[in-house]
């Protein structure tokens, strides 16, 4: 058992867990990534590791309610604990001097772009990140951000914070700016929702950009044994889990992911519905009770 250290709500539908796992804080690096199931009878969820205290022996995860065990995650207390933590996984990020990089982030992609964008820093480049979300309700981790990049854009699609738009825009005007002076194109780091991470990679292309996306496909069990992971790329199929999760933005078949990260959504949302019924159904008998 991996007990959870703390919890805490980021957003609505977010939360952070500290999970006790010695041996995956040891080793785990930027990028990285691990697979938890929450319950005995509980579903294997990949999480990349958003922080890690070798210390302490903890890792950070941030959890998105998506579905019937991802809300579940999210009523775990300090106490609590997962009944698996396997990890990490997955290959790091490769750290290089590139001068420039942009670190691009939508929605909940905030939280594994931090420990890219502080290693990027620590290794000596100019981290500028670009934080986009629906509206600023769904923003947290600015401050953090912030103190390991040396600029810090934010964007809501409601203009409730920072400037009205996608990231796609103010990433867009700096390639723009550097190529007409004449400056060496960023590296651009992009995680967040698919449609995203696709939208960056057709906005960075024109320009020549070197563009590093982290996927988020359908996993099970992470050692590319099961399939379910599986990206189009130029020179064929590869497994999300074991050759990723990073990949060549301007090399992904971004049709293809789509159609395959989608495919199951009617039984997500069936067995989601299931557990609000069930759910609201104790409710009232509780209810009647008294």
């Amino acid at each position: 058992m991996y007990a959870v250290r703390r919890t805490q709500a980021l957003t609505g539908a977010t939360g952070l867990i500290e999970v006790v796992a010695p041996h995956v804080a040891r080793s785990a690096r930027a990028g990285q990534f691990v697979i938890v199931i929450a319950g005995e009878h509980g579903e294997r969820i990949p999480l990349t590791i958003a922080d890690h205290d070798r210390d302490r022996g903890t890792i950070t995860l941030v959890v998105q309610a998506v579905g019937k065990s991802t809300e579940e995650m999210l009523t775990l207390e300090a106490g609590d604990a997962f009944t698996s933590v396997a990890g990490p996984l997955g290959h790091p990020t490769k750290l290089a001097r590139h001068g420039t990089v942009v670190c691009v982030a939508g929605g909940v992609g905030v939280a594994p772009i931090y420990p890219i964008a502080r290693d990027l820093k620590a290794v000596g480049n100019h981290v500028v990140s670009v934080l986009g979300a629906r509206r600023a309700d769904l923003l947290f981790w600015q401050d953090r951000m912030a103190r390991v990049c040396d600029e810090v854009v934010v964007c809501t699609d409601d203009g409730s914070a920072g400037r009205r738009g996608l990231v796609t825009d103010p990433l867009v005007e700096r390639l723009q700016r550097m190529s007409d002076a004449g400056e060496p194109m960023p590296h651009v780091w992009a995680i967040g929702p698919t449609i995203m991470m696709r939208a960056v990679s057709r906005a960075t292309e024109p320009f020549g950009a070197p563009t590093t996306v982290s996927l988020n496909t359908i996993m099970v069990d992470g050692t590319g044994m099961c399939g379910g992971c599986r990206v189009s790329v130029s020179d064929g199929a590869k497994f999300v889990c074991v050759d990723g999760p990073e990949f060549d933005g301007h090399d992904v078949d971004w049709d293809n992911l789509l159609g395959r990260i989608t495919y199951y959504r009617p039984e997500e949302r069936e067995a989601l519905e299931a557990a609000h019924a069930r759910h609201t159904g104790c409710v009232r008998e509780t209810v009647a009770l008294r």
